[in-house]
């Protein structure tokens, strides 16, 4: 095997080379998404598959580096992003890159960062999301006696959510919306609590901090993302380039679908924002490491625009943003975009909203799982995460 990463490129939806394509209908532009798997995960206990140096952090960061100089795309989205100042911020601003960065909550030490070309795109807005802010959306019924001790907080706290849920059930089974209004946070927040109320009763998880039971310990995972409008200096067109990971863990779906749906909505809003402050209709772009597997919940509800389980009714005040997977609608979702010993699936996506002005015209290539710079897992020298890129270039056309 190769000491030096392997190079992906990108593959013409029409079958050829991108640079063998006849003359554009309109605008090109290409955005890359990868997790590059944050240094401060990378031990040898968890990665025994891997070659001992390929981990190190000199290694690694350097590989990951010549990846990028190589792709060269106008747009990164990164995830699991730590040493951003010491490193990626300063190396990528001589590749000729601007950066946003949003560092997760808590003692975490990675997070998500948005890098562009700043010869090509300016940018025009940013907004940051915590998905910790659901936990604010809770309401305990009780703030007024916050002071006074009380045994049974946790249970009260239940009971009201109970309450919610069932106020939300009612209001969406009778699509009497107008009687109850809520913000996006606080949708997210009672779609989570119909599912953790169910007859099921609560999931548990591999991460405790605290009582599972408890919903405010629940949605605390310390998960970010990053939302950012850019102007095209030529021509001059805006587009929305959304970047996020969600939670990790598999058996905390209803914790990822909470997230999904807080996303959506804050992307709607930033998009309403935006299309009333510069009286246009911008494109959207959503990519990331969703942790989440082709046909779950989660990108069910993403690709679908609209909620996919009966207890997400079509009563929303205020409708998420349809999108479609680039892979999905051109090539069909790659069988894997991570590829360990212990887990090989697909759980990063590039999405897009679509339209009559915008369209994926070439995807980044994935190996096989027969190919011989893969095989035994990674990371390895060939490829310096345990995920892979993916990628797009997309092409606008304006009347």
């Amino acid at each position: 095997m190769s000491s030096s990463p392997v190079f992906p490129k990108f593959v013409s939806v029409e079958g050829a080379d991108i640079h063998s394509r006849s003359k554009p209908d309109g605008f090109r532009f290409s955005l890359v998404s990868y997790n590059i798997l944050a240094q401060v995960y990378v031990k040898s206990s968890l990665f025994p598959h891997s070659p001992s140096s390929s981990l190190k952090w000199k290694s690694r960061s350097n590989s990951i580096l010549e990846v990028i100089k190589n792709l060269g795309a106008d747009f990164f989205c990164l995830q699991e992003v730590d040493e951003f100042d010491s490193f990626y911020k300063g190396n990528m601003q001589e590749l000729g890159y601007s950066s946003i960065y949003m560092k997760r909550s808590g003692q975490k030490r990675d997070g998500c960062g948005l890098f562009y070309k700043h010869d090509r795109a300016e940018l025009v807005l940013e907004e940051k999301i915590e998905y910790n802010d659901l936990v604010k959306s809770i309401q305990d019924g009780n703030s007024s006696n916050d002071d006074e001790p009380n045994n049974d907080q946790p249970d009260k706290q239940k009971d009201v959510a109970r309450k919610n849920a069932q106020k939300v059930r009612k209001c969406c089974y009778m699509h009497a919306c107008t009687s109850f209004s809520v913000q996006s946070s606080e949708y997210a927040v009672c779609y989570f609590f119909i599912n953790w109320f169910s007859d099921a009763g609560p999931k548990s998880g591999a991460e405790d901090r605290g009582d599972p039971n408890d919903p405010r310990v629940r949605l605390k995972r310390d998960c970010v993302g990053i939302l950012a409008a850019f102007k095209f200096k030529d021509p001059s067109n805006i587009i929305i380039v959304a970047n996020t990971q969600l939670y990790w863990d598999p058996e905390w779906a209803d914790v990822k679908l909470a997230q999904a749906k807080y996303l959506l909505s804050r992307l709607a809003q930033f998009k309403t924002l935006l299309s009333d402050r510069y009286e246009c209709t911008p494109e959207v772009i959503v990519a990331g490491d969703f942790n989440s597997t082709p046909g779950d919940m989660v990108y069910q509800y993403l690709l679908s625009g609209n909620p996919s389980s009966e207890l997400m009714p079509d009563c929303i005040e205020e409708r998420p943003i349809p999108l479609c997977s680039v892979y999905a609608s051109t090539r069909g979702e790659p069988p894997f975009t991570n590829y360990t010993p212990g887990f090989t699936g697909t759980l990063d996506y590039i999405l897009f909203c679509p339209s009559d002005y915008i369209k994926p015209i070439s995807f980044l290539e994935l190996p096989d799982s027969n190919a011989a710079d893969i095989v035994g897992g990674l990371p390895n020298f060939s490829h310096p995460s345990d995920h892979l890129p993916i990628g797009a270039e997309f092409e606008i056309v304006k009347e």
